[in-house]
Order: structure tokens, then C-alpha cells, then sequence
């Protein structure tokens, strides 16, 4: 994922039968999984702060995984400190790998 979840994907096949290219409308599924954000403090759905599409809940995650018979859900679209972070009890990964890049650039350059 590069965002997140959607309360509109019930299956895989949504994501595999969306046509590329396309262009990102401003509600529905492809939104959402371009900009939906995980939240620690939610159950279920929320608003998301972004003003576009929604926060999730770990409950959102373990019942994606669940249904689709996943074990994790990896999603690269937020900063985090060490390049990566677990959520929703380890069932969600959030990677952003810039600071590992930045630090082997570094070790390259030196």
C-alpha cells in the first residue's frame, strides 16, 4: 500500500482492476488507498486530519488481513524516525526508507 486501507475494499481483485494509468479522484477506494492514514488512538474509521479520505484503526487492519488471509499490511506513505515502525500490534509496517538512505549516502560519501 502506499497509503492505506478503505472502507470500500472488501477484496484484492478491487485493487488489481483498477485501470492504469488513471488519474486519483477525491473520495472512493483509489483515494483511499493513496492517503487513508493509520491512527493508534481509533477503533473503526475516522476523519482524517488531511482533510481527504480517513484514519483507520488496528481493528481496520486485523479485519483487512484477516478477510483477505494476509499477515501484514506494509505501507510507505508517512515519515517515520528509524525508517520504519510497527503498528497495530505488528500486523501493519509503516516504511519510509529515507533515513536509510540518507545514512548509507553519508557512509558512501565519508
Amino acid at each position: 500500500m502506499h497509503g492505506g486501507l478503505s472502507p470500500d475494499l472488501t477484496n484484492l481483485d478491487q485493487i488489481r482492476s483498477i485501470p492504469r494509468p488513471t488519474d486519483v479522484p477525491d473520495s472512493g477506494l483509489l483515494c483511499d488507498l493513496l492517503w487513508s492514514d493509520p491512527g493508534r488512538d481509533i477503533k473503526g474509521w475516522g476523519m482524517n486530519d488531511r482533510g481527504v479520505s480517513f484514519t483507520y484503526g488496528a481493528d481496520r487492519v486485523s479485519d483487512f488481513l484477516m478477510k483477505n488471509d494476509m499477515d501484514l499490511v506494509c505501507r510507505a506513505h508517512q515519515v517515520v524516525e528509524d525508517g520504519y515502525e510497527f503498528f497495530a500490534d505488528g500486523s501493519s509496517l509503516l516504511y519510509f526508507p529515507l533515513p536509510i538512505i540518507a545514512e548509507n549516502l553519508i557512509m558512501l560519501v565519508q
